[in-house]
């Protein structure tokens, strides 16, 4: 038997190990798990090389818990290891490159010594972090003088212990003999959660004990007809070892594709509207499959459903960062060898090859939907209700995106036509050309609540946009950016002819004293500090009054809401126009009333008419306009 002990000069690494390795303890599993599958990939390369020749037999990797022993088990049967490579992989390479690590560490913050991981061999201890003491029992695949099986020892310090041994099978044995403040790893579920989280899709089947089924029993039925079955046990495989992504677009259906969504979100009922699937060998490696879900809420928008995968090996779901923000919306799986393993989301962020993998991702998901446009437009109508709100997204945070999405970016009219950026510019050309040349794009927020006001536009030949999502208030000042000699009005944020500004004014029907007149008597009513009193020259079919909300405050607050800009301008009070039609008739009527008492209950009643129309007549002042509404009828 052999002592030895580790030359880490700087201190004792296990510490160092435990506080600084990672950020979750549960990681050790992946580890462990991702050298066992390197192991056997390794065998299965010298096999097709000619250079193994004897039977590979079953290559299962077997995890096991012993919750009496307090152990942890994950076995394999792949190359294995002689004495001299234990000594330089887990002794020698390992342990400089801690000592490496700890010098590169001091002085740095925990979050950068994390990011320093993927450079050095120490995935292989963080085993330390959850235990008292590791054993290594491994044979070599070789034959000849170095080919007998060693067991190497270690409980935490830098003392080892290497033995030869007996051991009839090529492969390596690696126990955890678990210390008390990692107690909860003791537990079958706690283990079968994690090997799902990181070895879901591992291309080497891995067994964790077994699991009951029902087979049926051929020939045998109950008193109903029915087949009789057994209850079984089987080994329980954790893994898909062919995952949907690793395989070619052409060898799969449509069905293949739903198949993996819901292997992937076993919990979701929704089916996604249509997917990508990722595959690209240069300038880097890349596979995998994306899907665009139905996206109708963006409060509740989940960013952690895309999986990132390093060959297979579960990496993180928190993706933010490292692919552009809107693409997180998205949904799927992306494997790429190129993403380095062991190392921080910071780090990752600033690596060069992750950034172009998330320019091309943006660029293949761009051609995507450009080319479900151009194939079938009929259908991209019908799914935008649901993708537009990932498609507004990307195109108000990514440049690039929205060069591309600008030709299949959809518009919908309060009628329920589509039309791109560029078609409804001609539609409304012709009518929604003001007096300074800028095409006037109107629109409405909620079609119910203002109803009336689109009315008003339709007669007059305008067209009018349904704008209801939660981007929209940001979307539309993001356009209103892009599209030259354009601006965006919501369709009562004045008067319609304000809006559209012709040459021409209509001229009214009161001279300058009844204007005032009028103006006195509605001030005697109003809320100051609320509204505006204006009068306006308008058509006689116009209303009498009527409540509009500047274009630039109301969109404001309404991008506030959603944060990111002027987040004061959500606590502003509300503040509104009170427009007076001059030539309607009632309001002249209003000008002759000369008895006060009957002049201001008819501008109540106006008033509230307007707030009325505008869903803002509560509590008291709604009671009392149903009163005064039926003294009039009387």
């Amino acid at each position: 038997m052999e002592k030895g002990t580790i030359q880490v000069k700087t201190e004792n690494i296990f510490p160092i190990i435990k506080k600084f390795l990672y950020s979750d303890h549960e990681i050790f599993l992946r580890e462990l798990i991702s050298n066992a599958v390197d192991a056997t990939q390794k065998l299965r390369t010298l096999v097709s090389l000619g250079k193994y020749k004897e039977e590979l037999g079953d290559l299962t990797i077997e995890v096991e818990m012993d919750k009496k022993a307090r152990t942890i088990t994950v076995k394999d049967r792949g190359i294995g290891m002689t004495a001299e490579e234990v000594d330089r992989y887990i002794n020698q390479i390992a342990f400089s490159s801690a000592e490496d690590f700890l010098k590169k560490f001091k002085g740095k913050s925990a979050d950068e010594a994390r990011s320093l991981i993927g450079h050095f061999g120490l995935g292989f201890y963080s085993t330390f972090m959850v235990s008292d003491k590791v054993e290594i029992l491994t044979k070599t695949y070789k034959k000849g003088g170095s080919s007998k099986a060693v067991k190497w020892e270690c409980d935490g310090s830098p003392e080892y212990t290497l033995d030869f041994v007996d051991k009839e099978d090529r492969g390596t044995i690696v126990t955890l003999h678990i210390s008390k403040d990692s107690e909860d790893f003791l537990d079958e579920y706690r283990i079968l959660d994690l090997l799902k989280k990181y070895c879901k899709f591992l291309p080497v089947p891995i067994r964790f004990g077994n699991e009951k089924t029902y087979e049926p029993i051929e020939g045998e039925k109950d008193e109903h007809g029915h087949q009789k079955s057994l209850e079984v046990e089987k080994p329980r495989i954790v893994n898909n070892i062919n995952p949907a992504w690793r395989r070619k677009p052409a060898e799969l259906r449509e069905e293949d594709y739903l198949a993996f969504y819901r292997e992937l979100y076993p919990a979701s009922f929704e089916e996604p509207l249509f997917n990508i699937h990722l595959n690209v060998d240069y300038p880097f490696n890349l596979t995998g499959i994306l899907y665009f879900p139905k996206i109708t809420n963006y409060l509740d928008v989940r960013k952690d459903k895309i999986q990132l995968y390093c060959n297979q090996v579960y990496v993180t779901d928190s993706v933010e960062g490292i692919v552009p923000d809107f693409l997180a919306l998205l949904h799927g799986v992306i494997d790429s060898p190129d993403i380095p393993l062991n190392v921080s989301r910071s780090y990752l962020q600033s690596d060069s090859s992750v950034k172009k993998i998330s320019s091309h991702i943006t660029k293949k998901v761009s051609d995507r939907l450009e080319e479900i446009f151009k194939n079938n437009r009929e259908d991209f109508e019908k799914k935008w209700e649901d993708i537009k709100l990932f498609i507004e997204y990307g195109m108000i945070s990514d440049e690039k995106f929205y060069e591309r999405a600008r030709t299949f970016t959809l518009l919908k009219n309060t009628e329920g036509r589509y039309f791109t950026l560029e078609e409804y510019a001609v539609h409304i050309k012709d009518a929604q050309t003001d007096k300074d040349k800028k095409l006037v794009y109107l629109y409405s927020s909620n079609t119910k609540e203002q109803h009336g006001y689109i009315e008003n536009a339709r007669q007059r030949g305008y067209d009018v946009l349904v704008m209801d999502g939660p981007l929209d208030p940001h979307f539309i000042n993001s356009l209103e950016m892009k599209l030259e000699n354009s601006h965006f009005a919501r369709v009562d944020a004045d008067v319609i002819d304000k809006l559209i500004k012709k040459e021409e004014e209509m001229p009214s029907k009161l001279n300058e004293k009844e204007k005032e007149t009028l103006k006195a008597i509605f001030e005697k009513i109003m809320e100051k500090d609320r509204f505006t009193i204006t009068l306006e020259s308008l058509s006689e079919k116009d209303p009498p009054v009527s409540i509009t909300q500047p274009e630039f405050m109301r969109r404001m607050k309404d991008m506030s809401k959603l944060g990111g800009i002027m987040p004061f301008m959500h606590d502003m009070p509300e503040h509104y126009n009170f427009v007076v039609n001059t030539n309607h008739p009632v309001v002249t009527k209003l000008t002759g009333i000369s008895e006060e008492e009957e002049q201001n209950r008819m501008a109540k009643q106006l008033k509230d008419l307007a707030l009325l129309s505008q869903q803002m007549l509560t509590g008291e002042d709604l009671t009392n306009f149903v009163r005064r509404s039926v003294e009039i009828l009387l």
